[in-house]
């Protein structure tokens, strides 16, 4: 099983637009240092899974009937746009799988062209795609989310991004057996106050310490998070990285 976070910032990405910070400038000077919308790729035996659909270029990025479908932890405009130009293709389905929403985005339910929203996940739903099975579990955030449980190849990797903690429900769930690796939100350094919305670094490695995956993986990272590593560099447990665009888990 092939993970690749094809994208890993936070709604502003980086550099953010005018922004003087160390990591925006950081990342003008160099494209590896840039973030796109929160995204990734999963492949295992011959399914391919988009994991959120918010870059810009999916129909350059993926020629006709080269993905099994998406699958969509929810529907801000930041993991989903890219959907508004992709339903307008021909000749074929795309099944998107993920929270029940009825507002979705903008008018996507109401014209979703070859997207097909109708099997939406409840929560703790296992499906097998193929020799992929995922499971749906409940995460906190601003609108209905879902984070996923993708298991193949002997393999368990968690996918859990927007979330500020985690539902005692799916945290219990999660807990059942050991996960090969945990991508996991990071949006912000450590807040003086409990954050709202997504995890800063205290929260996000205080769930890692409880869940104890072989490998994490701190994504949908803002340039404030960047900035205060550079600045302040410390050194992150073993087996937690920050993440890259592009990196393969």
């Amino acid at each position: 099983m092939r993970l690749t976070l094809l994208g890993t910032g936070d709604a502003r990405q980086v550099p953010v637009y005018g922004c003087q910070c160390l990591a925006c400038l950081a990342a003008l000077r160099d494209s590896t240092l840039r973030r796109l919308p929160c995204s990734a790729l999963i492949e295992v035996d011959d399914q391919r899974w988009l994991i959120d659909s918010g870059l810009m270029d999916l129909t350059e990025r993926f020629p006709p009937h080269s993905l099994s479908g998406i699958l969509q932890t929810h529907y801000h405009a930041d993991h989903a746009q890219g959907l508004l130009h992709l339903r307008w293709g021909q000749g074929l389905v795309i099944p998107v799988h993920g929270p029940v929403d009825p507002e979705g985005l903008a008018d996507l339910y109401k014209h979703p062209g070859i997207l097909d929203f109708s099997q939406p996940f409840t929560a703790f739903e296992t499906r097998a795609l193929g020799v992929l099975h995922v499971t749906a579990l409940p995460l906190q955030h601003s609108r209905p989310t879902l984070g996923y449980l993708l298991e193949g190849d002997g393999r368990r990797i968690a996918y859990l991004t927007d979330t500020v903690g985690l539902p005692e429900a799916t945290h219990k769930y999660l807990q059942r057996q050991p996960l090969d690796a945990l991508i996991l939100d990071c949006s912000m350094p450590p807040q003086p106050q409990p954050p709202r919305n997504h995890n800063d670094l205290t929260l996000a490695l205080h769930i890692i310490d409880q869940l104890n995956p072989a490998k994490a993986v701190l994504t949908h990272v803002g340039h404030t998070l960047d900035a205060w590593l550079s600045e302040q560099p410390r050194p992150l447990p073993d087996n937690v990285v920050i993440a890259r665009d592009g990196m393969v888990v």
